[in-house]
């Protein structure tokens, strides 16, 4: 029996934040078992995952970003489209497309919430590994 493939689609934006999603993917998820695919933004994540979804090599995907309040509405758009979107490759495809898609409304590019949304993503990483392991083990049971 093979071992699912799984892909992992990380944002460039933010990447010393975002890149922790990935490795708290990899504490329940062996990294020899994972493709990981750079993007340049959260936006460009659902066509990725869509396309990824596409070839059929993959049990689930994950998709991770930081979407930040730059002091106008536009991140509150591009969030929701991301989710969207991420949510449409699932539904159109059939694989389970998770999303580590934050959007903090008080960040700022201090030492203090780097740190905080480090260590955040790192758990945001495991939770996104235990919900594609579930829905893997989930859809075996039907």
């Amino acid at each position: 029996m093979t071992h699912p493939r799984f892909a992992f689609v990380k944002a460039a934006w933010h990447a010393e934040i975002v890149d922790q999603a990935y490795a708290g993917f990899c504490e329940l998820i062996d990294a020899e078992h994972v493709d990981v695919i750079d993007v340049p933004g959260a936006f460009e994540m659902p066509l990725m995952a869509r396309d990824l979804a596409a070839t059929g090599k993959y049990a689930a995907i994950a998709c991770a970003a930081l979407v930040v309040d730059g002091g106008i509405y536009r991140h509150d758009f591009v969030a929701q489209a991301v989710v969207d979107g991420l949510m449409r490759a699932g539904l159109d495809t059939g694989v389970p497309v998770l999303s580590v898609s934050l959007t903090p409304h008080h960040f700022q590019p201090t030492e203090h919430h780097i740190g905080i949304y480090r260590d955040h993503f790192v758990e945001k990483g495991r939770e996104a590994a235990q919900a594609a392991l579930g829905i893997l083990k989930a859809r075996e049971a039907l």
